[in-house]
């Protein structure tokens, strides 16, 4: 019990100490850095103005309505051109005026464009570079005019599309032979207009070739591009002569009869 009393007044002591030193660590220790943020922002002086980079300033106000900040904003971006996704100042078209589209509009035009493409009327084959025509011995000129023009039924055709040139005059000959042994006068002959070829269109000029020479120009009276509703320069019409098989016709004929059995 003695040594009870004499303790009691150290142990006092210890905790007081003990006490104090926690105390100070807290201090040091603990860190609040808003603390004093509301004495900082009294204390600053700071111009409440919002600064651009073009040297104007923009007042800035406490607790200001949306529509206000919404003409402030418009009031700072007078004058700047908005960047676009690209990196290129994108510009806005003001006042777009209507006379392209008023010509493009035009009743007129709008009406012939669409009676080309759903008639091919309007369109004139004969005034273009692929036309071509020509008229046999003694043939008037406007045969083949006339010729271009429909005033000769077609009677048949044929078609010398993806052919060679050898598998084309071939075509050609047998259809020629069997017309004329027919006794048919208008034929048509689609060759194409060569597209595909990388210079000239093959099969097309071998037609004319071989209707303007060799045994064949002498069966055929004229000749010429077709209308647009035919195939246009793509293919020929032919007007054959009205006469009686040459001897020369009747040998290609029987060679050509052997050649099939």
């Amino acid at each position: 019990m003695f040594l009870l009393k004499m303790m009691i007044p150290y142990a006092c002591h210890y905790y007081t100490w003990l006490f104090s030193e926690m105390k100070s660590a807290k201090t040091v220790l603990s860190y609040n850095p808003f603390e004093n943020l509301r004495k900082m922002i009294q204390e600053s002086s700071v111009d409440p103005t919002l600064h651009l980079c073009d040297n104007r300033t923009v007042p800035v106000g406490d607790g200001a309505e949306p529509q206000e900040e919404e003409e402030l904003f418009q009031k700072a971006m007078e004058g700047i051109t908005p960047i676009g996704r690209d990196g290129i100042a994108a510009t806005r078209s003001e006042n777009r005026s209507d006379d392209t589209l008023g010509t493009c509009g035009d009743d007129e035009v709008i009406s012939h464009l669409e009676n080309l493409i759903n008639t091919g009327q309007g369109f004139i084959v004969a005034e273009t570079p692929e036309y071509v025509e020509g008229t046999g011995y003694c043939v008037r000129r406007d045969a083949a005019k006339r010729l271009h023009r429909g005033e000769f039924s077609i009677q048949s055709h044929v078609d010398l599309h993806g052919l060679t040139v050898e598998e084309a005059k071939n075509a050609f000959e047998r259809f020629l032979k069997d017309n004329v042994m027919a006794g048919k006068r208008a034929v048509l002959i689609i060759h194409g207009r060569g597209r595909s070829s990388p210079s000239e269109p093959v099969i097309k000029n071998k037609v004319i070739e071989w209707l303007s020479s060799g045994p064949w120009h002498k069966w055929v009276m004229a000749f010429s591009s077709a209308r647009s509703c035919d195939g246009g320069a793509g293919a020929t019409y032919v007007l054959l002569r009205e006469r009686s098989l040459t001897k020369r016709f009747r040998r290609l004929v029987a060679k050509d009869k052997r050649g099939n059995k």
